[in-house]
């Protein structure tokens, strides 16, 4: 197995894909827009990325948060709020902001389970910051670290009651980021002490089973090394002062905040800690690429996609979706 998750250019495999897949052994897989058309089509295709690895519990992750980040759209699929809903609640009945979340996180797992997607990239435990870049915005559960840590928390129940995983993200925080990492490489000139308020949420989360990594410097643990590729950082800050022993995923490295060759850039990022690199534009040369950069998994991170996996289930009985989003507008009601 290779530590590496992999995306796929169209809504079922190609002979090329299915060929490489099967002797490299990927990790997981992710899944984007440019994979789905309907609930049939998308569950055939994650049952072919079940067969083809030969284990049913393969992560297969999708971006599926609600508001303006989610990959299965209307008509076919409801859709759900951005978490700054569920913040806005909080200020005025907390318990009711949590309940809330934690209906709407099994809501959307429902969706997932049904078409056979295992993993979704969520909760955001990035603390916003005022006049930070907008990339985060109205994806962030709130400006006050505990309050994060609460709603993430109801979030990451929420998914595991039907079933699937979730992923914190993005580790060490891309709260303070002044500039979107898709586009550009953010620096953080925050203190060590001013830092402690973005490690917060992700301490109190220390168990989740999975993490995501950010691509930002900071200025304060590596002034020369993006977080994902920091060996401080990782080791130091996530390993270390948040205490994560999950399995830790690294952005997608096709961002434009990182610069180079994407096969060098998934080696570095495993060199740097990261169990997983996440290659996701299914460019078959730099797919291959990769496979050949990559030594197969180590033992330490096999341990940890193994408890991080050992939760996935497929049976959730998508019946309960119309009377969980019923329960969640009621209490956003409130707000």
């Amino acid at each position: 197995m290779k530590p590496v998750v992999f995306g796929m250019a169209g809504k079922a495999l190609i002979d090329d894909e299915r060929a490489l897949f099967r002797e490299a052994d990927p990790a997981g897989y992710i899944l984007f827009a440019r994979n789905i058309a309907d609930k049939t089509q998308l569950r055939a295709l994650t049952d072919t990325l079940r067969e083809v690895s030969g284990r049913e519990n393969v992560p297969i992750l999708i971006d599926q948060e609600g508001g303006r980040v989610a990959r299965m759209k209307p008509p076919v699929w409801p859709e759900f709020p951005p978490w700054a809903a569920f913040d806005k609640l909080y200020e005025k009945a907390p318990v009711s902001a949590i309940e809330a979340a934690r209906v709407n996180a099994k809501a959307i797992a429902l969706t997932l389970a049904e078409c056979g997607v295992t993993v979704d990239c969520l909760p955001l435990l990035d603390v916003r910051q005022p006049g930070a870049s907008d990339v985060i915005g109205d994806r962030a559960l709130g400006t006050e670290p505990m309050r994060v840590a609460a709603l993430g928390r109801a979030v990451l129940d929420g998914m595991a009651e039907a079933g699937i995983m979730g992923i914190v993200k993005h580790i060490p925080g891309h709260g303070r980021a002044m500039v979107d990492s898709h586009k550009s490489l953010p620096r953080v000139v925050a203190t060590t002490e001013e830092l402690e308020i973005d490690l917060a949420p992700f301490k109190s989360l220390s168990g989740a089973p999975m993490a995501m990594t950010a691509h930002i410097v900071f200025e304060a643990w590596d002034s020369e090394h993006c977080a994902t590729l920091s060996p401080t950082v990782i080791e130091t800050v996530i390993r270390g002062q948040i205490g994560f022993d999950g399995l830790l995923f690294s952005d997608d490295l096709d961002m434009k905040a990182l610069k180079g060759d994407r096969a060098d850039l998934a080696a570095q990022a495993i060199a740097a800690g990261c169990d997983i690199a996440l290659n996701c534009w299914a460019r078959l040369d730099e797919m291959q690429a990769t496979v050949e950069a990559l030594d197969d998994i180590s033992d330490v991170s096999r341990a940890r996609l193994e408890r991080a996996v050992a939760g996935i289930r497929l049976d959730a009985d998508i019946g309960e979706l119309d009377e969980l989003v019923a329960k969640r507008d009621a209490l956003l009601a409130v707000a």
